[in-house]
């Protein structure tokens, strides 16, 4: 059996309802149930199990300190045919070295190198037959979009399995494991 998997960090129920308010009437958009936002830091497809198990073990072999991070701004993919808008990231170089520890954990366990430059965003619509200019208006609506900062001392393993009603994203695993997790004081 395959799972289709992705490692990503969750992002706080707080900062989803500030998600929320940048959904606007653009036509064609797809937004994206709140459930389903997350800061993804590596996609790694349909996997069979003994790989899913093989990659679990080396991405719990990262270590990295709890760092700060907030979303700001917004941005699209796709240039004149825009296919996904998203919430930009205002982050530390603690995240691009996250999502450096996670493409080496992936490639020990076996899998291939991620062909793309990573670009840390949080997914808001898909696009399906979206006009450029309306791109360009929800993001210019967009563009002050900032939320607090927030904590990110764990990430995790997803599952997006098929369902009639859309993707379903099951936590499949947290690193650390939350008993492993510091402490953070409150400042």
């Amino acid at each position: 059996m395959s799972l289709r998997l992705f490692i990503a960090i969750p992002v706080p129920e707080d900062i989803t309802e500030r998600l929320l308010t940048l959904e606007a009437d653009v036509p064609g958009a797809s937004w994206r149930l709140p459930e389903h936002f997350h800061l993804t830091l590596r996609f790694l497809g349909e996997i069979d199990e003994a790989m899913a198990r093989d990659v679990d073990d080396e991405l719990g072999r990262i270590v990295a300190a709890p760092f700060e991070i907030a979303l700001a701004g917004a941005g699209s993919f796709g240039g004149k045919e825009p296919s996904a808008l998203w919430a930009g990231v205002d982050a530390p170089a603690d995240l691009a070295r996250l999502a450096a520890s996670c493409e080496s954990a992936v490639r020990r366990a076996g899998l291939i190198p991620e062909p793309r430059k990573y670009k840390p965003h949080v997914t808001l619509a898909y696009c399906h037959g979206t006009a450029d200019f309306d791109v360009a208006n929800f993001l210019q609506d967009a563009a002050e979009f900032r939320t607090d900062r927030f904590w990110v001392d764990h990430f995790c393993m997803y599952s997006s399995r098929a369902t009639k009603a859309g993707s379903r994203y099951v936590e499949e695993a947290v690193y650390p494991h939350p008993s492993l997790r510091p402490i953070l004081e409150d400042t």
